[in-house]
């Protein structure tokens, strides 16, 4: 989701690799060991929880998280969990970074020290106040000063214990008064509007023995108004602290008037001091990213380069290989260039072409497409995009009972319990391995299009190249279905979203035992038990060592490789898109029936969107796709509940509650995106629930009325290939900057290469140039276009912090920004004088 930024949009998105924790605390009873888990949480939201690591002070989780996200945040941390015996969750320690902190470890796998968890230190929101000094004459005729402090609202405050009930507490401090006020309790709601004022004396008259007319001046800049948030609570432990504010009155400056947002800080004595290492510590590796993207029209001249590299002779001066050639990385290149080619519908020659040169610079058939080249890279990720359904279709009902059953499958003698049997294990590892072999193998007419062209662009070039070997049209479309694809989604089914987290140990090693043979299997190799280091695999693979095997993989990739025969559209079976615990609103199809909410386990498949009372029971409600006209979000106020949407049909809204903010995006994007092409979809929705005989919204009795506001939509109806063009062009931009050094480089080695005979000078060796002229001519067409786009981000910079006012609703003041307003508020005054 974006957030619209004067004339641009600006994505966030988080990608975190938790690797593992060390050094936990151990668990202070004859049991030493913990049952850890690890949370990762925007501010106080939890968005992602890993699996339960038993038994172990240094639990290695090894899971990926990648979200986009969808709102302000102002810290990402990372929580972990022990859960005892009784299944209680406590907290041992925390890591906290803040959002302007996140670029320091980019990329980079970190050690980061776990800190205490304490009460005043979870902290989140923001409030708005507004003081103001004046002066009042007593009934004595003394003119007294004092300080009007109104606390007008919150927004985003913590919800403890699944309600929020704040107040605010307002004391004005200084060397010898300590004054407290209260508002009055907000029920209900994490966004409080208070509109209540308080008034203090900042001079006071002197003590009667003195002239009456005297007052003790007090200094003004050792005063301070404190804004303290709680939770009014019902339990014996009293009321929770949710965060604070401590405003200097010299911030009211010569006007005598302060009127701002603030972020809430933790208590002065929130955060205890922690020895390093003393709860332990965490490896983490997290990338975020921040995309501030234009219009369209901003990136034609580098888009419309990149889009025509297929036609440029040789395809290596072509601007997107040049990308792949200066990015550290070829992941970094062709994850956005092959987002690109799809949304605009040129993948096929691209590959097609890089593909065709490297076959020609390959000189041994049995090395074909083995390196990680930008070819392989793109396809990679065009079979992750493009195939992701097909993989769930084939592979996800196998993979789950895998999971579930815990069959022992270990072969190897060395690792074998006591209390298994190897031959046993065999039959287990082998049954599994011929039921997913067979798997793959019939599902060659459920291979997306896409796929089956590329694959045939690959036979063709492979076969044409290498004409005596026959084999090899089979081994360049295994190398990828087999080697990059099936393998690889068998090993790790986490990261293709096969299953939620990563397996369990045992489940790991069954998985990798299957992965390894069904590899050997489909890579067609003259000698298969060769292929094998160990010498309980090549005695395991005997097993397979039948002709009927071969016959089936040729057969396969005959099928996948013969192009435009298949279409995706034509499956039929139904494919389980999203699951998982939600809470929703009773529909109320019983008139009589009370309209609670309740917890309900809801499934979508590209057939139907249903709910059940729990996991495997029978459906309670079955809304088929094409009875969805619009989903879309629901206002807060409906309910007094966060992370709302509603699934809109033709007689009812069904109002569901999601667990947190991403995964109530994740829900409205593919439920939007499955019943896209309804012929009966709305154009307009209510945001606000129907309550009380009336539309929150509009206030329109009839419940039958049309929707007051324009449904969002807009989403394309392909699932797999929902592309941003701009977002991605941008990146490919920020790409191109971050390695504008390199590009600079490349043409001087291309000037080199022109003018030159001789060897080739060590730091351009590492250059693919076919063409120097050609590739020099590309780069300078590059370099021009990103050093536009360069002075159009740093113009909008400019502009954005010249409209920037600290302490307004966007950029309230933080424990770092208080003097940056100090000295704004100056240059205001001094610039209006």
């Amino acid at each position: 989701m974006a957030v619209e930024e004067e004339g641009l949009r600006v994505f966030q998105s988080v990608k975190i690799k938790i690797g593992e924790a060390k050094n936990i605390p151990p668990y202070p009873g004859p049991n030493r060991m913990r049952d850890c888990y690890c949370t990762v949480n925007l501010d106080q939201e939890e968005v992602f929880r890993t699996k339960i690591i038993e038994k172990s002070l240094c639990p290695f989780y090894g899971e990926d998280f990648y979200c986009e996200i969808p709102r302000s945040f102002r810290h990402l941390s990372f929580y972990i969990f022990d859960r005892d015996v009784f299944r209680r969750d406590s907290s041992i320690g925390k890591v906290a970074v803040q959002k302007e902190d996140l670029q320091r470890y980019h990329g980079k796998d970190t050690w980061f020290p776990l800190q205490h968890v304490s009460a005043d230190s979870e902290v989140q929101g923001k409030v708005h106040i507004e003081l103001r000094l004046s002066e009042v004459i007593t009934d004595s005729g003394v003119v007294c000063h004092k300080l009007a402090t109104r606390v007008l609202e919150c927004q985003g405050l913590p919800i403890v214990n699944g309600q929020c009930d704040p107040y605010a507490a307002v004391s004005l401090l200084g060397p010898s008064r300590s004054e407290a006020k209260k508002t009055k309790v907000k029920r209900k709601t994490n966004n409080p509007q208070f509109e209540e004022t308080f008034y203090f004396e900042v001079t006071r008259p002197l003590s009667h023995t003195k002239r009456q007319f005297d007052v003790e001046e007090e200094d003004v800049d050792k005063l301070a108004l404190r804004v303290d948030l709680w939770n009014a609570s019902n339990l014996k432990f009293g009321d929770e602290f949710l965060g604070g504010v401590r405003v200097p009155l010299r911030a009211l400056g010569q006007a005598g008037v302060h009127d701002a947002w603030y972020f809430l800080q933790p208590r002065d004595n929130g955060g205890k001091p922690v020895k390093v290492d003393e709860l332990g510590s965490l490896r983490l590796n997290i990338v975020y990213t921040e995309d501030h993207v234009f219009s369209s029209d901003h990136y034609s001249p580098l888009r419309d380069l990149l889009l025509t590299s297929a036609n440029v002779k040789p395809v290596s001066a072509s601007a997107a290989h040049i990308l792949g050639e200066v990015c550290r990385e070829k992941q970094e290149a062709a994850i956005p260039l092959v987002r690109l080619f799809l949304h605009y519908g040129n993948i096929l020659p691209f590959l097609s072409a890089v593909a065709h040169a490297e076959v020609n610079r390959t000189q041994d058939p049995n090395t074909i497409f083995r390196g990680n080249s930008l070819t392989s890279k793109c396809i990679d990720e065009t079979m992750k995009l493009a195939g992701n359904h097909y993989l769930q279709v084939t592979l996800r009902s196998m993979i789950d009972e895998i999971c579930t059953d815990h069959k022992p499958c270990e072969i190897d003698p060395v690792k074998l319990k006591e209390s298994e049997n190897l031959e046993t294990n065999r039959e287990n590892l082998r049954q599994y391995v011929d039921r997913i072999f067979n798997m793959i193998t019939t599902s060659g007419v459920r291979c997306p299009t896409v796929m089956c062209d590329i694959f045939f662009s690959l036979r063709e070039s492979a076969a044409t190249r290498f004409q005596v070997d026959q084999d090899v049209r089979y081994t360049a479309v295994s190398s990828f279905i087999f080697l990059r694809f099936f393998a690889p989604a068998i090993l790790s089914p986490n990261l293709f979203q096969l299953r939620p987290h990563h397996p369990d140990p045992a489940t790991s090693r069954t998985l990798t035992l299957i992965s390894k043979t069904i590899q050997t299997l489909g890579s067609l190799a003259k000698s298969k038990s060769a292929s094998f280091k160990e010498t309980y695999m090549a005695a395991f693979y005997d097993y397979f060592n039948e002709q009927k095997y071969a016959e089936a993989v040729k057969n396969f990739l005959d099928l996948i490789s013969s192009s435009g025969r298949w279409d995706q559209k034509s499956i039929e079976t139904p494919i389980m898109l999203k699951e998982g615990f939600m809470i929703k609103r009773a529909q109320g199809r019983n008139r009589f029936g009370l309209k609670n909410f309740k917890k309900r386990w809801f499934r979508l498949t590209n057939h139907e969107f249903t709910y059940h009372k729990t996991k495997g029971e029978g459906a309670l409600c079955r809304i088929p796709i094409e009875n969805i006209l619009a989903v879309e979000r629901l206002e807060e106020e409906s309910f007094k509940m966060k992370n709302m949407f509603q699934v809109i049909q033709p007689e009812r809204a069904l109002y569901i509650q999601a667990n947190n903010c991403v995964e109530a995006r994740d829900w409205i994007d593919i439920l939007t995106k499955v019943s896209q092409c309804n012929r009966k979809r709305l154009s307009t929705y209510h945001p606000s629930a129907y309550l009380n005989g009336h539309w929150l919204c509009c206030k329109m009795s009839a419940d039958t009325e049309p929707g007051c506001t324009p449904c969002t939509g807009g989403l394309p109806a392909n699932i797999q290939l929902d592309v941003d063009g701009d977002r991605e062009a941008e990146r490919i931009y920020s790409l191109f900057s971050t390695y504008m050094n390199k590009l600079g480089n490349m043409q001087e080695a291309c000037g080199s290469r022109s003018v030159y005979d001789g060897p080739e000078q060590e730091e351009y060796s590492s250059f693919l140039i076919d063409d120097p002229r050609e590739t020099y001519k590309t780069l300078k067409s590059i370099i021009s276009s990103v050093q536009t786009l360069q002075q159009q981000h740093t113009k909008h910079r400019r502009d954005v912090f010249r409209k920037t006012k600290i302490g307004s609703q966007e950029h309230p003041i933080g424990d770092k920004s208080f003097q940056c307003y100090i000295h704004q508020q100056s240059e205001s005054s001094t610039y209006s004088i």
